[in-house]
């Protein structure tokens, strides 16, 4: 859990000089109109007597009276002035409406790609509202929001074109209610700095399709903020509101809608397009394996235990036993992107109970290394790829989480784990050289592997046999370590892989060292007498991949519902 401060997130005022798009020559023109520069400036403020402050104080409750007065007699006059001659053109759309009565055809336009090239075109948008306020009744401006693209829209009163109560209307709009607007295109004469479209839409007609609740749980601007803008605030005596992990996963559908987080969600998805067509480029087969199994696939007790119609089942731990059995039915290369399920009681910040896991099994010829040579064709491609293609979501994300580019090297650099061993040694860190390596040994090992080596990704094998699964080959010239390999960014754990024991008898021997039921592998252990070929494979954990790349503090970051010992909703 985040050891941020909860901090109650009250509603935004109307939009201000900080987050709203510059006055243009539309608002300039009514500020003209409603100015009186003959108007002498008042006279700075002098002591009274009593007397005149009497005086004063009379004055001023009758020019109070006669606001008032002003004021009632403005209200009658609207309310016998009729119906609005331009109502139709403005709104709420009711329910009938919007059950898929029609089909028509209008063409829609995506904010995205409003440009210059629009200019005094008609256009019909969509988005949601993010700001939204009026400049006197005579004017109002909104800036409308869809994919991480922004565009501001402009409503000045003009005779059959935009009436006072409907600048009105599109003033009153609450943040995040969706609309739709028909405008015209224009390019101001000066840059647009509240909205990423340099182009302003001029509107003619708008209708509110959902509203949004007055009071949101947190405001979007809110969650969009970076720790630096708050400590900036803080230091100059103003207190921002900070919004916290926990609060930002409870209502996780407005969370989501910050740049920062619609940006994570597409690199994630760049990496996992990117696995599939490396893998398909190389000659692999995506499969589906099973989620419910008779035993545990990867040892232990952390699974989660469930009833299957009377016969004790859990919740696959990785596709580990089926993507095996799928290269000894001669699939010869397989990948699967699919859930996986820990049960363990850790609340890391790298940890959840459920995640997306990338696998892949293959035959190898002669050596684990082959595993270890896709592996690092595979992620440079993948590290490349989101360099190239996703510059602007990485933006976005260092916005609000900023963070260096990851350092990685053409040729991926292998190390031994003797070898990893060695050099923490050197530091003055002692290490079980047939143990495991906890967190803080793994990063110290980053850091030296980054100042030695100058990469911040790398693979470190040949791992004690000891602490690997009991499917892991062991080493032929010390069988103390086996034939296994993990992968690194920044000094953290994403990959772990090795070649598999596909001899049958050695594999129950295994399953029984690690206390493993072998009854409940049985189907397993038998694909292994039909005839095996020598195989490897890893799994990579994808949010961590993005945590990692991007430099997160928290893997719940880049899990859209995350999972862990304490949440299951929403």
């Amino acid at each position: 859990m985040s050891s941020e401060t909860l901090t109650p997130s009250e509603p935004s005022p109307p939009i201000d000089a900080s987050n709203s798009a510059e006055p243009t020559a539309a608002m300039n023109a009514v500020a003209d109109l409603t100015l009186n520069p003959s108007e002498p400036s008042p006279a700075p403020a002098l002591a009274l007597s009593k007397k005149a402050a009497k005086k004063e104080a009379s004055k001023l409750q009758k020019q109070r009276r006669k606001e008032e007065s002003a004021a009632m007699k403005e209200s009658a006059a609207a309310a016998d002035k009729g119906p609005d001659l331009l109502a139709a053109n403005y709104g709420d759309v009711p329910l009938a409406d919007m059950q898929s009565k029609a089909v028509t055809v209008r063409k829609w336009t995506a904010i995205g790609d409003l440009d210059e090239g629009l200019k005094d075109k008609e256009v019909l948008i969509r988005g949601r509202v993010q700001t939204s306020r009026a400049v006197g009744k005579n004017i109002a401006f909104l800036v409308l929001r869809k994919r991480g693209f922004t565009v501001q829209c402009v409503l000045t009163v003009a005779p059959e074109l935009v009436s006072q109560d409907m600048v009105k209307f599109a003033a009153g709009l609450t943040r995040e209610s969706h609309v739709d607007i028909e405008g015209v295109v224009s390019v101001p004469g000066e840059p647009i700095k509240g909205a990423s479209q340099q182009v302003e839409v001029h509107v003619r007609k708008i209708y509110c399709i959902s509203k949004a609740i007055p009071n949101l749980p947190i405001n979007i601007e809110d969650a969009a903020r970076s720790e630096a803008e708050i400590e900036r605030a803080l230091q100059a005596g103003e207190q921002l509101v900070r919004v916290s992990q926990d609060t930002r996963l409870t209502h996780r559908v407005l969370d989501m809608r910050t740049p920062a987080n619609q940006a994570i969600f597409r690199v994630q998805c760049q990496i996992e397009n990117v696995f599939r067509q490396f893998l398909f480029a190389e000659g692999f087969v995506g499969i589906h394996t099973p989620k419910l199994m008779a035993g545990s696939s990867e040892g232990g007790a952390a699974v989660f235990r469930l009833d299957y119609k009377g016969t004790p089942a859990c919740l696959a731990q990785s596709p580990q036993l089926h993507k095996q059995m799928a290269i000894n039915g001669d699939f010869d290369r397989v990948f699967e992107i699919g859930p996986v399920f820990r049960a363990e009681d850790s609340f890391t910040h790298r940890h959840l109970c459920e995640f997306i896991g990338l696998d892949t099994e293959m035959e190898i010829n002669e050596h684990y290394s082959e595993v270890m040579d896709v592996v690092d064709r595979l992620f440079v491609a993948i590290f490349d790829s989101l360099n190239e293609n996703c510059q602007r979501e990485l933006e976005a994300i260092r916005k609000q989480y900023p963070f260096e580019p990851l350092k990685y090297l053409r040729r991926t650099l292998r190390l031994t784990f003797q070898e990893g061993v060695q050099m923490l040694k050197e530091a003055g860190i002692e290490v079980d050289p047939l143990g495991d390596l906890n967190t803080e040994t793994e990063r110290k090992l980053g850091q030296l592997v980054l100042k030695k080596y100058n990469t911040e990704f790398y693979i470190l094998h040949r791992y004690p046999l000891a602490v690997r699964p009991f499917y892991t080959m062991p080493c032929s010239d010390d069988p103390a370590y086996s034939n296994s390999f993990d992968v690194f960014i920044r000094g953290e754990e994403i990959i772990s892989g090795a070649q598999r024991v596909h001899f049958p008898e050695l594999l129950i021997a295994r399953a029984k060292e690690c206390g493993i039921n072998v009854e409940t592998i049985l189907p397993y252990i038998d694909s292994f007498r039909y005839g095996a070929p020598p195989h490897g494979g890893f799994g990579v954990g994808l949010e961590r991949v993005v945590m990692l790349f991007c430099n997160l503090n928290n893997i719940r970051k880049t899990s859209l519902y995350p999972r862990d010992p304490q949440r299951i909703r929403p």
